[in-house]
């Protein structure tokens, strides 16, 4: 197949991940003119379905927005309303919120490592071809996920759309002595994890450098998860930082720094910072808040080749997304069995939310990045109007840019052209590096090159 002429290239559905879309490549004389990711979900109208509901109901009704993060959902929508409502969730409830958080990483980043991304760099199709090449690094994923759902289980009541979530903690906390046998078996999810971070480290990984502005929530002295202030650290067309230290902004101020617009190829809107591309999950996270991991997370980030992030490392590649999520499940761990050791039950399981008229913004870490709700309330409490950002509709226009580069890297290199079937596994491995949950954005691959 020659590099000139014109090519069109269609992808229906991007295997897995997590939602519908489709890509649409059109190439002209071995030159990507156009790269569009099409998320083509129809909206799912859980804003609008906000609207008129009480104060007490966005955590039952966002957390069925996705089956995989829904306490990020949960977690996004309480500090929103209890931010209108002038109230702080402090101490041992916090805690619990922070644990429970810690559990929805643990299960999502795990699935997402070892049964939607290791395939594309072992040669494997799928997860299934990947447990008869490799049985024991499936078996030590399924093992880490759940724990990471029994922690969901424990504290939520159920593994999916947890039930004992409400505004201003949780309708029931646990003893002590519950919290026990979920130590046990994090301990043994401190090895798996370590071991999938050598695991993954392993892999043969492409040369590429992502040059996108990452925006992430900084919690100074720890590794944010739940709570934290916006911050974004810009780079220039080389990859490297403008700047020594992330600049923070307040929550309340993300609608005025973060524009969305609505594209015709997208049922999605995509996003921009102060009029700048950018990126937000693991590594904007591993970027801005990599100095407070704890130490064997930091130990196991910097054997795996991902540099010293006491002294500010950055990782720019997003194939090796795949190793940061891993040190991140390290971090979830330590950070779950810290939690359970000094745990006291709180006094009363939540505290109360009296409704008010005012307006309250929320914003925590899930696994794919920087989820912002802003919620308008009436006197009584009924919802005037409802906001949320997801991070897959914030990172289409960053990982549009990654085709574009990775396509073009491909066609530029010398020797025999790409077909059809190389572009699409390219293309589909380039998008699975930011793990997308389409399903939340539309609030994947159908592969189109178009050759002329």
């Amino acid at each position: 197949m020659s590099h000139r002429g014109s090519r069109v290239l269609r992808l229906d559905a991007l295997a897995r991940v997590e939602g519908e879309g489709a890509l649409h490549l059109r190439v002209h004389d071995g030159t990507l003119a156009e790269a569009r990711l099409r998320i083509y979900e129809p909206p799912r109208f859980f804003e609008a379905f906000l609207v008129g509901r009480g104060h007490t109901e966005p955590p039952d009704i966002t957390s069925r927005i996705c089956g995989i993060c829904p306490v990020a959902y949960q977690m996004s929508a309480c500090q929103a309303i209890e931010n209108a409502c002038g109230v702080t969730v402090d101490g041992p409830l916090a805690q619990l919120r922070r644990l429970l958080y810690c559990g929805e990483w643990i299960e999502s980043q795990t699935l997402h490592i070892h049964l939607l991304h290791a395939p594309d760099f072992l040669g494997c199709p799928s997860a299934v071809e990947l447990a008869r090449q490799d049985r024991a690094a499936v078996e030590r994923g399924l093992r880490t996920k759940q724990t990471g759902n029994a922690i969901l289980e424990q504290l939520g009541g159920r593994t999916i759309h947890p039930v004992n979530v409400r505004v201003g903690g949780f309708y029931r906390t646990p003893a002590p002595e519950e919290l026990r046998p979920l130590a046990q078996r994090l301990r043994q999810a401190r090895e798996d994890a370590l071991e999938t971070v050598r695991w993954v480290s392993a892999f043969d990984f492409p040369d590429a450098v992502c040059d996108h502005d990452l925006l992430a929530l900084r919690d100074a002295g720890r590794y944010a998860i739940d709570s934290g202030t916006p911050a974004v650290m810009a780079v220039d067309g080389g990859g490297t930082e403008r700047g020594t230290a992330p600049r923070e902004f307040p929550v309340a101020d993300f609608e005025q720094r973060v524009q969305e617009a609505q594209v015709p190829h997208s049922t999605a809107r995509t996003a921009t910072l102060d009029g700048r591309r950018y990126l937000t999950g693991s590594l904007a996270r591993f970027a801005i808040n990599g100095r407070w991991l704890y130490p064997v997370a930091a130990e196991a980030a910097r054997d795996a080749g991902l540099g010293d992030p006491a002294a500010g490392a950055v990782c720019r590649n997003p194939f090796r997304s795949i190793i940061v999520r891993a040190v991140e499940v390290v971090q979830a761990v330590e950070e779950a069995l810290r939690i359970i050791d000094a745990y006291e039950p709180p006094p009363r399981p939540a505290v109360d939310v009296p409704p008010r008229k005012a307006v309250g913004t929320g914003a925590t870490e899930a696994p794919r990045g920087l989820l912002y709700h802003r919620y308008a309330l009436a006197e009584d409490g009924t919802l005037t109007a409802a906001r949320i950002v997801a991070p897959t509709a914030q990172n289409q226009s960053a990982i549009e840019e990654d085709l574009r580069r990775a396509v073009q890297t491909r066609l530029d290199r010398p020797g025999p052209a790409a077909d059809d079937e190389e572009l699409t596994a390219l293309c589909e491995r380039a998008i699975r590096n930011h793990d997308p949950c389409i399903s939340c954005s539309a609030h994947f691959l159908d592969l189109t090159v178009e050759r002329t």
